[in-house]
């Protein structure tokens, strides 16, 4: 914290003495007191839960979707023989490429937004989750067959456990690209959100405002990481906290 202070003190000086000289950059100062206004006009706030909101509902669809292939995929041979050629292809496309194509079909609209969201969420989840079922020793199977479990119950007492580190970590790999893929919608497609007030404030030219969403999107992206791990540690094990904390 010390050192981000001294950077917005060093950030100051050179801006208000004109030490550096470029075009547009707010002072610190500036943008506090632009986030002052935009807090107490309460345009920043309707935004900020728009975005939380497609985030957190995308990123739940993402993780549901995810999981439920990635259990198919990983507990079938067959299934991973067959489609994961085409999965890893898909994949491979990045998800902003599909900005254009997703604006033709749904226009600019939240559902647009959150199409988009869903569709880059369910690749760190779905990966993840086959890599963790995958790789789970095959003595472990064997105590469910001992035991006698049926197929559910082998899935929710033996493999979700076993699996767990490795989903938690696509998890909080999916919220945190759901959060940039939410932004970048909101500044091309859906006139709402935090996206939508970075470009609006670009294009009034208020740096300073900008900057405002740009920090605010930036402290988000660590409140909503931060809820995750502090979730998981109230939640799981401890044992399964180890890769969700490396």
């Amino acid at each position: 914290m010390s050192v981000l202070v001294a950077l917005a003190v060093l950030w100051e000086v050179l801006v208000r003495f004109k030490i550096a000289e470029v075009q547009f950059l707010p002072a610190p100062s500036e943008i506090a007191a632009a986030a002052q206004d935009e807090i107490l006009s309460g345009e920043i706030l309707g935004r900020l839960v728009h975005t939380v909101g497609v985030t957190a509902l995308g990123w739940g669809i993402a993780s549901v979707i995810g999981m439920g292939l990635g259990l198919l995929l990983g507990l079938s041979p067959l299934a991973y023989r067959y489609s994961m050629t085409s999965f890893e292809v898909t994949r491979a496309i990045p998800p902003i490429t599909f900005v254009p194509a997703a604006l033709l079909i749904f226009g600019f609209s939240l559902k647009m937004e959150l199409v988009l969201v869903i569709y880059g969420g369910v690749w760190p989840v779905l990966i993840n989750t086959i890599g963790g079922v995958r790789s789970i020793p095959p003595e472990l199977r064997d105590v469910g067959r001992m035991l006698r479990l049926s197929r559910l119950e082998t899935i929710r007492k033996v493999v979700l456990p076993a699996a767990l580190p490795s989903v938690l970590v696509g998890l909080r790999l999916a919220l945190s690209l759901c959060l940039v893929l939410a932004i970048v919608a909101e500044m091309v497609g859906n006139p709402a959100g935090l996206g939508n007030g970075l470009i609006s404030a670009r294009q009034a030219l208020q740096p300073a405002l900008m900057f405002v969403y740009v920090i605010v999107a930036g402290l988000l992206g660590v409140a909503l990481n931060s809820t995750l791990r502090t979730a998981a540690k109230l939640l799981l094990p401890s044992n399964a906290l180890k890769e969700l904390a490396s």
